[in-house]
């Protein structure tokens, strides 16, 4: 649209979906051109409600602001601590005669950490440990993703050798922690604790001999291992370990 036209007209050139994280404040952006003396107000779509006027707020939820700063052209709702109910459309209106309005969709996503096989995995000793860990729903990579063993975090450096981690990043980002060599002391809780998602947490037990030749029994926290050849007892299958991963010895 040209920059002649007098009356106010809204920047069409910014996405109009928004994602944001559960409990992480989101921003929805709308410019107006050439506004004059109007007013810019946000609707939610969902129950029609008035959410703010110019820089007021008129809903009780004052998890709502509108931001403006001078000489600017931008009129930015903020969502503070949003929750899943929230995401759906919003438009930002002019008080024309009649009034105009741009929508956008807000999305407010739960990133989901998953552990490939667990919660509980049963590793041969001497075998290659693959633990993956997957993020969906991000809306956008993690900027780090740790890894703790027992609480701790893993040294990948440490004199016990064999020990690597790489990270693919991209709209679902994947963490494989591999151990070769499995050892007994190697066994315990492994944490995938991306930097923002939640954690998840995975229990391996590096059994001794063969696993299809156990059968296990939970009682509370305690777990009883049986030998019988009538009730096999699989390993967690092994993943592939990925083609760009060096192995260390």
């Amino acid at each position: 649209m040209s920059t002649s036209f007098r009356g106010p007209y809204f920047d069409t050139s910014a996405s109009k979906n928004v994602t944001a994280l559960v409990g992480k404040t989101a921003y929805l952006n709308c410019r107006v051109r050439n506004l004059g003396n109007r007013t810019v107000s946000w609707v939610r779509h969902r129950d029609i409600h008035l959410l703010t006027v110019g820089r007021y707020t008129y809903t009780s939820d004052q998890r709502f602001q509108s931001i403006h700063s001078p000489q600017t052209e931008d009129w930015t709702l903020q969502v503070r601590y949003p929750q899943r109910r929230d995401s759906g459309m919003y438009e930002c209106q002019v008080s024309t005669t009649p009034p105009i309005g741009h929508s956008m969709h807000l999305s407010v996503v739960e990133p989901i950490t998953t552990i490939v096989g667990g919660p509980d995995m049963y590793i041969n000793k001497g075998s290659t440990m693959n633990l993956t860990c997957i993020v969906k729903h991000s809306p956008e990579p993690p900027p780090a993703i740790f890894w703790t063993h027992n609480s701790e975090e893993i040294n990948y450096d440490s004199p016990r050798g064999g020990v690597s981690v790489i990270t693919e990043k991209g709209d679902i980002t994947t963490s494989y922690l591999l151990i070769q060599r499995a050892k007994a002391p190697d066994s315990g809780k492994y944490t995938c604790n991306p930097s923002n998602a939640n954690p998840k947490t995975v229990v391996v037990h590096v059994l001794n001999g063969k696993c299809n030749s156990l059968f296990q029994i939970a009682r509370g926290n305690a777990l009883f291992f049986f030998s019988t050849k009538a009730l096999p007892f699989p390993c967690t299958p092994l993943l592939p370990v990925p083609k760009n991963i060096v192995k260390t010895s």
